[in-house]
């Protein structure tokens, strides 16, 4: 919770819970986990905000924005950072060992400030759209599951990285591989898994079985993809790999979301 939020876990609370090097090395499968209290956080202001502003065609934009805002607020924006840390290194055409320093380099170039900009801007007309769509019939309800259930299975995605990419980078500096301690096993994966199933069962709850399998496509082929990119241009993944990850793959499931009710419309 600490290493992927804001939250500190700390002193006393700590010493009851026993933590340990080894603790944080095996807390990398419990991503997942973190997801839901983003989740949870990012509905609890989406609906508190639907339920203040006014009614107006912007209620929907205004909630989406400040939600999100809540969100980069909670996280400290760790994901958005690899995003932009990625756009930056890979945006250009430089070999693997350049990419890496310029990954490691803690200003923003104009591709991390391109990819963070249409990132952000992206989810929020998105999260706007379901909005503006589902809460004529159906209330805000479903829109609140979705958005938190979104937020628990794009933080599996970046787990199926950690299990199939090396690590590159230096060793000495990167968080990531103090987290993972190596390559993420088969149960650490099913771990990460196990916390999914109930927001794969909170969506079926919703009575849209045939969603399900729309989102885990979406997910399946964003990560693919993105595997397939990190391996030819670095060789494995780093720490922003995975942040970029996650980013990505809400972004997926959120546009994935908006095509199923098109069709649910048509």
């Amino acid at each position: 919770v600490q290493f992927f939020s804001r939250i500190p876990v700390a002193g006393r609370l700590a010493a009851w819970v026993g933590w340990s090097p080894e603790m944080q090395r095996a807390s990398a499968a419990h991503l997942p986990g973190v997801g839901w209290l983003v989740g949870l956080w990012a509905a609890l202001l989406l609906g508190l905000l639907l339920w203040l502003l006014p009614a107006s065609p912007w209620s929907a934009l205004a909630a989406a924005l400040i939600s999100t805002a809540g969100t980069l607020w909670l996280t400290g924006g760790f994901h958005e950072d690899g995003l932009a840390d990625v756009a930056d290194g890979l945006g250009g055409l430089v070999p693997p060992v350049r990419a890496l320093e310029i990954m490691k380099d803690s200003r923003i170039g104009a591709y991390g400030v391109m990819a963070l900009l249409m990132s952000l801007l992206t989810k929020v007309v998105l999260i706007a759209l379901l909005l503006s769509v589902m809460q004529p019939f159906w209330g805000p309800g479903p829109v609140l599951i979705l958005v938190c259930c979104i937020h628990v299975l794009s933080r599996f995605a970046p787990l199926v990285l950690m299990h199939s990419l090396p690590h590159v980078g230096l060793a000495a500096s990167s968080k990531t591989l103090h987290i993972a301690g190596q390559q993420l096993g088969w149960q650490g994966l099913l771990t990460g898994g196990l916390w999914c199933l109930p927001a794969l069962g909170l969506l079926g709850w919703l009575g849209v079985w045939s969603f399900v399998p729309s989102l885990l496509a979406a997910m399946l082929v964003t990560t693919w993809l993105l595997q397939r990119w990190l391996r030819k241009r670095l060789g494995g993944m780093t720490g922003d790999c995975l942040g970029a990850c996650q980013q990505l793959n809400e972004l997926a499931l959120l546009l994935a979301s908006c095509i199923y009710l098109r069709q649910l419309q048509a």
